[in-house]
């Protein structure tokens, strides 16, 4: 007798996404991008105090954040995060290399860091495990 096949896949669970960058364009690729890979976009936000807010608000399971932002940095706002017990998963994302931000991603809490041009739904899932 063959297995049946599982009626509900626990695997693909979407994750609800806070797109947190000070330039529109980058705003708008990232949902475009997270989007068409089976993320929900619930929100976005432009600087570090408007992320805290929006991620108290939204309560997203991730947060894509930019390590540059006007107010406080991504740093600062990815170890505020991280401060309260249900913290979402932060993923930072900069146009420049891990490699120029050294110990700082690691010291920040962050789940990871993807440079803005390898952005992928795959890249974020990958730090999701």
């Amino acid at each position: 007798m063959a297995a049946r096949p599982a009626l509900c896949d626990h695997s693909a669970v979407t994750s609800t996404v806070l797109v947190v960058d000070d330039h529109p364009s980058f705003r708008a690729t990232a949902r475009a991008v997270l989007e068409a890979e089976g993320f929900v976009v619930v929100g976005e936000a432009a600087s570090g105090p408007e992320a805290l807010e929006r991620a108290a608000e939204l309560r997203p399971d991730v947060v894509l954040l930019d390590v540059q932002l006007p107010g406080l940095d991504g740093f600062e706002v990815a170890a505020q995060l991280g401060a309260n017990g249900a913290s979402p998963t932060v993923v930072l994302v900069s146009s420049r290399d891990a490699a120029d931000y050294g110990e700082l991603i690691t010291r920040s809490g962050a789940a990871g860091f993807v440079p803005k041009g390898e952005l992928t739904g795959a890249s974020i899932r990958a730090l999701l495990r």
